[in-house]
């Protein structure tokens, strides 16, 4: 039987957390991808909204600065609501192109914001979204956290190369949410096949916990990565070192990469620049893989362990 379908991770920043600016370059980016013939295409964590990386928001220990509440007024304000215009736009860009997107928002939620994923069907549009569990240091400051309610694993069927179609199971996991082993056991247990990874690390580090992720769910693992340089952010945004800004000082370095169920690396890392990684996978590898290992069949102990998921 067919298994085979070709999969991106594109990897790309915000344009100055302008909406319509990045809703722009989502299209011209999800067109190149299709063009390589790529029928899914995975966009980094907080590629619409912004990761914004060295600010503060003027918070310590005890106490916010009114610079520090504009900060955050801006960073609001660019971020989107679900459903809104700007996920309609999403949609179009799907069904245009007629090709899968998986991407990275900052969901506004009244006065809330949320580091969300959204799942798009180029036919079906908007099918539903994963807000992260667990933001990461400061983080906690300027998002709230997901809860069990937006934990998908989606089952959708692409059209293989032969023309026949072809069902596969998709999940997403954010930056460090990734390192949760709970959550990784939740979604193996509803059997991904492919695991989405939008972050914005970009340690050398990473691309170990991707590989091992790829061996330990027996799946195919895909890793889009912001690269980010000073001239992606607004004027006046926090940097590295503020006594020697350069609009193309990096900001965030990129490594994204495609992994395969046994740890082989199909594509990537990339490092450096702006750019797509496309890779033909198939979905067969999956089984070959869970011959030896199936972390929550064979080669489980439901008589030791046991997880519970509170998915409301």
């Amino acid at each position: 039987m067919p298994s085979k379908i070709r999969v991106s991770v594109v990897q790309t920043c915000s344009q100055a957390y302008s909406l319509d600016a990045t809703l722009d370059k989502l299209e011209q980016l999800a067109r190149l991808a299709k063009e390589d013939q790529a029928q899914l295409a995975v966009f980094p964590e907080a590629f619409i909204g912004g990761y914004p990386k060295f600010s503060t928001f003027g918070a310590v220990v005890g106490d916010r600065s009114p610079e520090g509440r504009e900060e955050f007024l801006r960073y609001h304000s660019a971020a989107i609501e679900v459903p809104s215009p700007a996920t309609a736009r999403i949609e179009a860009i799907a069904k245009g192109l007629a090709i899968f997107l998986v991407v990275g928002v900052i969901e506004r939620d009244g006065g809330t914001l949320y580091c969300t994923v959204l799942f798009v069907d180029p036919v079906e549009g908007y099918l539903g979204k994963h807000r992260k569990l667990m933001p990461t240091g400061m983080e906690r400051l300027i998002w709230g956290q997901g809860d069990g309610s937006t934990m998908p694993v989606f089952d959708r069927t692409f059209r293989s190369q032969d023309g026949t179609d072809l069902s596969a199971k998709m999940s997403a996991a954010i930056c460090w949410e990734n390192y949760m082993p709970l959550l990784r056991t939740h979604y193996y247990s509803l059997g991904t096949q492919i695991w989405c990874a939008p972050t914005v690390d970009a340690r050398p580090q990473w691309q170990s916990s991707m590989v091992h992720i790829a061996l330990e769910g027996r799946c195919f693992v895909l890793s889009a990565c912001q690269y980010a340089e000073e001239q992606h952010y607004p004027d006046g945004h926090a940097v590295g070192n503020a006594e020697e800004r350069n609009p193309n000082n990096c900001m965030i370095a990129g490594g994204s990469v495609i992994v395969g169920p046994l740890g082989n690396v199909l594509a990537g890392p990339l490092l450096g620049k702006e750019g797509i990684l496309t890779a033909e996978i198939d979905l067969e590898d999956v089984i070959r893989g869970k011959f030896d290992l199936d972390s929550v069949g064979h080669y489980a102990r439901p008589d030791v362990f046991r997880l519970e998921v509170k998915l409301g």
